[in-house]
């Protein structure tokens, strides 16, 4: 059994069609099909079905797949650690945030780490933390960052800060100025603009106005922060966002609210027992010591 078998069967498991899987891995069909009938030979076990339109995975294949996977991510990761530079000489960082963060917390880690480790290469992508965590257990991330409440069981988290949410305004509102907190009831006569139901921070907002009884007037939703930041920025409509956002961002405000949202714990995530490399501890050891 070669590590190319272990790749083309999870292609195929993936794709669910060997022409797919055979274009992904630009090989010929017939090449990718051989190449499956020696795995299960040398297995002694079928690992696909193919009756059906579709390829499926046999109980053996689906019990298979999981060690494959495994096995992958810890060669890569063994591959890592043999150019691993314990001197932060040179070397790479994959990391991912949830759009929330963006406007204010990416830029002062980024900007430290790099002033301190200028020859570590930094990838650095946006999404939402579901899809953190799934890149994260793939081994296709070295650090995320989003909140303690994990779902994927092989994440683990280290809590990097305390987050409170509040309502964020711009000039043109008449509340840019108030100092006392808003009730409830004023709170519902504002008109919203806020980030869609893929964002958690969504999701809490919900949450709060469930607890409380109140229906919020959304006049506009976007899957964008930076969209909602110049919206607001140019209207008279509000948002909630995390009050370090009013605090970084030029031309907003920050609205109080009674009773608060409780706060939220922004953390680092990483897959547990995965190979850290000097670049990832150096930066985790940074992050837990920045203050925003």
């Amino acid at each position: 059994m070669l590590l190319r078998h272990i790749r083309y069967f999870l292609a195929v498991a993936e794709h669910g069609n060997f022409t797919r899987a055979a274009e992904a891995l630009h090989v010929s069909q017939p090449t990718l099909s051989l190449q499956i009938r020696q795995l299960e030979e040398s297995l002694r076990a079928q690992l696909l079905d193919r009756s059906g339109r579709t390829v499926r995975l046999t109980d053996a294949g689906a019990a298979y797949r999981a060690y494959a996977q495994r096995a992958l991510q810890d060669l890569e990761a063994g591959k890592r650690a043999l150019h691993d530079v314990q001197d932060l000489s040179r070397g790479e960082l994959r990391l991912a945030i949830t759009p929330t963060f963006t406007p204010y917390l990416v830029g002062p880690l980024v900007a430290a780490f790099n002033e301190q480790y200028p020859e570590i290469s930094l990838g650095i992508l946006e999404m939402p933390q579901e899809r953190i965590e799934a890149m994260l257990a793939d081994d296709a991330l070295d650090i995320g960052i989003a909140f303690d409440e994990i779902s994927h069981p092989d994440i683990e988290s280290q809590p990097l800060l305390v987050e409170t949410l509040a309502m964020v305004v711009g000039p043109l509102h008449p509340l840019a100025s108030k100092h006392s907190a808003l009730s409830l009831k004023q709170f519902e006569r504002e008109r919203f603009i806020l980030l869609n139901e893929q964002f958690a921070t969504r999701l809490y907002i919900n949450r709060y106005c469930r607890q409380h009884g109140v229906v919020p007037h959304i006049a506009m939703e976007s899957n964008s922060v930076s969209a909602v930041i110049e919206i607001v920025r140019r209207t008279n409509m509000a948002t909630l966002l995390p009050s370090a956002v009013a605090g970084t961002q030029e031309g907003l405000f920050q609205v109080r609210l009674e009773p608060a949202p409780s706060n939220r714990v922004a953390a680092l995530l990483q897959r547990k027992d995965a190979y850290r490399s000097a670049a990832s501890r150096a930066f985790v050891e940074m992050a837990s010591k920045l203050k925003t």
